[in-house]
């Protein structure tokens, strides 16, 4: 019999009156029961965060880093464990859950060493006009209050530690609520904590279904959200909010752009493989997946042979295996509609060059090329293990390209020319561009996000400790500077 796991109430184990069931998407096994917490919890939770407040935010910050420096260990401890977790709730291949793990663990140390750095201000000297001879001005980031982080399904333990160690660090009360499909990696992540000396009710890990999210969105007690998931969702809960401070990550449609003068056989092969596995992996459910390729008319004909048998050969099957690079999306459903994406591409004229097929929750890797404009797939995040292939005639045509979409996280471009880098920086509609490389690169230090449809805000630790907080001027008089 499978025992119902508790959720973290203000930083201790409680159970609610009904569960949900968590299931495996590769067979259909039950992977957990869950308990739901009522809305009595809930309220309990938010008073408690709300009371701490300023108590957690006056916390002294080697108190706040050794907590975070214990969950970074202990995540890199139990990695064979939570990686077997992951896989197991989220139907991630294990090789890449194993990854995930790994990445985690930095999540935390660098927030471990920004909470034991950061105070966020400066001194300014305020002579420089007559009113301001003798005064000097202090700056200090002070908690905006209590952070609600709302986690996806596809990373679902880095993508909570993105919410939850950046707000720890920064002394902000923080309530986790992990997505329906995968709470168990959250609720791993309130056990490591709850083995720390952080302050009763500084956090709570709640797995509130879905429908009741909007009474916890409108609590005037959590100023902060930090949401990652759909544009739909997430611009929904800003604009039911407007007054509030929200972190939006919202997804992208990311284009691998490869121009002319990456032409050596040894550039192609690296291209191909890369863009290969990085449509592919996590079953193309990223943020930063490649969904579309753009190719310069000098090198297409030699490059595209080499993708369509990179993909092919993907090893697909089950995610428990450390052989496997693609495994099921998260439902069936998820896989029904990739399908019918690809299958309306199709019938509008696109060219099927390999994949196309589903098995249950799985869906084959899959290239299509000469995608007709007006497509769904041409226009959306397709979150599935799918790649569309342009052929463009040189580097203006290029950008244009990849700049033609309401999305705007990260951009790929594959070139050997430093000035034609600086070009993309600069004309590419993106939060993030990666030179030599497929735009699915992220370092977890670095500022992420995106313009347009992919949301507002940053995440990277140091960045959203600053989405969290907010400037405090002290400004001292009748000093002899």
């Amino acid at each position: 019999m499978t025992s119902t796991h508790a959720f973290w109430l203000a930083g201790r184990q409680a159970t609610g009156e009904t569960s949900f069931d968590v299931t495996n998407s590769w067979d259909g096994r039950l992977v957990g029961k869950v308990s739901i917490p009522t809305e009595a919890q809930v309220e309990e939770a938010v008073a408690a965060a709300y009371a701490v407040r300023d108590e957690f935010a006056a916390t002294p910050a080697h108190v706040r880093a050794a907590a975070l420096d214990h969950v970074s260990r202990r995540l890199a401890e139990r990695t064979e464990e939570i990686a077997l977790l992951i896989s197991a709730e989220n139907g991630k291949p294990v090789k890449w859950a194993r990854g995930e793990v790994g990445r985690a663990v930095s999540v935390f140390r660098f927030a471990a060493e920004e909470a034991r750095r950061f105070n966020g201000g400066e001194a300014q000297r305020l002579d420089t006009d007559p009113g301001g001879v003798g005064r000097l001005a202090l700056t200090r980031r002070i908690p905006r209050g209590v952070v609600l982080g709302i986690s996806p399904f596809n990373f679902p333990l880095n993508l909570s530690a993105h919410k939850v160690a950046p707000a720890i660090a920064a002394g902000a009360p923080i309530i986790l609520k992990p997505a329906p499909a995968t709470p168990l990696s959250g609720l791993l992540l309130g056990e490591l904590l709850a083995e720390t000396e952080l302050p009763a009710g500084s956090w709570s890990v709640l797995p509130v279904p879905n429908e009741r999210m909007p009474a916890l969105v409108q609590d005037e007690r959590l100023p902060v959200i930090s949401f990652t998931g759909s544009g739909p969702v997430g611009y929904s809960i800003m604009d039911s909010v407007p007054r509030k401070h929200c972190t939006l990550e919202l997804g992208g449609n990311g284009a691998a752009v490869v121009l002319g003068d990456w032409a050596s056989e040894a550039d192609l092969d690296w291209a191909a493989g890369r863009i290969a596995t990085f449509s592919n992996y996590q079953g193309g459910q990223s943020c930063v997946s490649v969904q579309r390729v753009i190719v310069d008319t000098a090198v297409h004909d030699r490059l595209l042979p080499k993708i369509v048998a990179a993909v092919e050969a993907q090893v697909t099957g089950d995610p428990s295996d450390s052989a496997t690079d693609v495994g099921p999306l998260v439902s069936e459903d998820a896989a029904r509609r990739v399908e019918s994406w690809v299958d309306e591409a199709v019938s509008a004229g696109a060219k099927l060059l390999t994949g196309g097929v589903r098995d249950r929750a799985s869906y084959a890797p899959t290239v299509l090329a000469e995608v007709p404009a007006g497509v769904t797939i041409a226009d959306e995040e397709i979150f599935g293990p799918v790649l569309t292939v342009t052929r463009v005639d040189g580097e203006a045509e290029a950008f244009a390209a990849v700049n033609d979409s309401p999305y705007g996280l990260q951009a790929g471009v594959f070139t050997h020319d430093l000035q034609t880098a600086f070009r993309a920086h600069r004309a590419l509609e993106v939060g993030g561009v990666i030179i030599g490389d497929v735009p699915s690169y992220r370092a977890d230090q670095m500022p992420y996000g995106g313009v347009k449809q992919s949301g507002t805000g940053r995440e990277g630790v140091a960045s959203a400790m600053a989405d969290y907080t907010y400037e405090r001027v002290l400004v001292l008089t009748g000093l002899a500077l």
